[in-house]
């Protein structure tokens, strides 16, 4: 009778596959790097260590192309990670020409590139290069997180044509931080100052900016070791933790000159939302941007709160703005097919149908 109880209340315990599972957990680092940004592309402009990727649609139904502008301090092919988690893959089926500009890997002699030098000689020469060879009249601008901000601003000041501006999880008011208290209060008040570190490195490493995330983010950082322990049996999981696992250890460094201007003029003095930021001389007040906007946030973000998001809302003058609101991480957004989910009924009535 005991034995009954007993088997009816303790979970079965199978040996061989918690073995397979500890198995699996323990050499999957030395299994070889698994194959991302597998999307059919070409290089149609190159500036410095940056590249303009042309994605060009399977069968193309609109006219007006997606440009793409993703984060300084990470690598963009999270964008098109894997086929069946690839959002450039499921625009490109949708009958979109896409376009991500790579920003590269910035070398010593690039530490003096700021914000303003990012906009206007990267963004604005690329999504210039992109009408050209697309032949469009107009364009889709796309930010992801800082991405996002710096196509903002580039939106703020462009004479080229943009008719949508999207701009996801992207941190502009820095009233609102997700940074622990002291850090914030430090940073503000002085006593934490970036430029002896800056002028010293020149370039910020990229194992500063996995630290500093970590830091943000907390015990969140250690949680996927987990998730993959207790997954380690799922072939499908595992995969999928592959992909991840390796862009987020795939980081790069930051020119001094970017770093510096991201937490002087953006996050200690706020003048995005002041609008106060300039580029070059310009005013890149944002209430200059008349494009259709989307602007996409996330429930369950932990690098970029809803509130830093929101206000783009109110600064911009576009007639036509819509907010959404999702259950997804800051990251996971584009790997679960919520990004592209979003992006391609919105395009679709904002873009152009390819005529004959």
């Amino acid at each position: 009778m005991l034995t009954n109880i007993l088997k009816n209340t303790i979970p079965s315990y199978d040996l061989e596959k918690e073995r397979d599972r500890w198995n699996q957990f323990l050499t999957i680092r030395n299994q070889p790097k698994p194959k991302i940004n597998q999307t059919p592309k070409q290089a149609v402009w190159k500036k410095n260590k940056a590249t303009l990727w042309y994605y060009p649609a399977v069968e193309k139904k609109y006219d007006i192309p997606i440009f793409f502008v993703f984060s300084l301090m990470n690598r963009a092919y999270i964008l098109d990670l894997a086929p069946g988690t690839s959002t450039i893959e499921s625009l490109v089926n949708e009958g979109y020409d896409v376009y991500l500009l790579d920003w590269g890997i910035p070398g010593h002699e690039d530490k003096d590139l700021n914000l303003e030098d990012y906009v206007e000689n990267y963004i604005k020469k690329g999504v210039q290069r992109a009408l050209r060879h697309s032949g469009a009249k107009e364009i889709s601008l796309v930010g992801y997180c800082l991405g996002g901000v710096l196509a903002s601003l580039y939106a703020s000041i462009a004479e080229e044509p943009i008719k949508n501006l999207v701009a996801i999880t992207i941190p502009i008011d820095y009233s609102v931080s997700v940074a622990p208290d002291s850090w914030s209060k430090a940073f503000k008040n002085g006593s934490l100052n970036l430029d002896r570190f800056i002028d010293v490195n020149g370039l910020v490493p990229a194992k500063f900016i996995e630290t500093m995330v970590k830091g943000i983010v907390g015990p969140i950082a250690f949680t996927s070791k987990v998730s993959l322990l207790n997954n380690a049996h799922n072939k499908g999981f595992v995969e999928k933790w592959r992909l991840m696992d390796h862009w987020l250890y795939d980081q790069i460094p930051v020119s001094g000159g970017a770093f510096r201007q991201l937490f002087n003029d953006i996050v200690k003095d706020n003048k995005i939302v002041k609008g106060e930021f300039t580029v070059h001389g310009k005013n890149a007040d944002l209430s200059n941007i008349k494009a259709n906007l989307l602007v996409i946030t996330s429930k369950n973000d932990t690098l970029v709160r809803e509130e830093q998001t929101r206000p783009i809302m109110e600064l911009v003058s576009s007639e036509d703005k819509t907010y959404q609101l999702l259950e997804a991480g800051h990251i996971n957004i584009a790997l679960t097919g919520k990004l592209a989910g979003e992006l391609i009924p919105w395009l679709a009535t904002r873009s152009d149908l390819r005529q004959g």
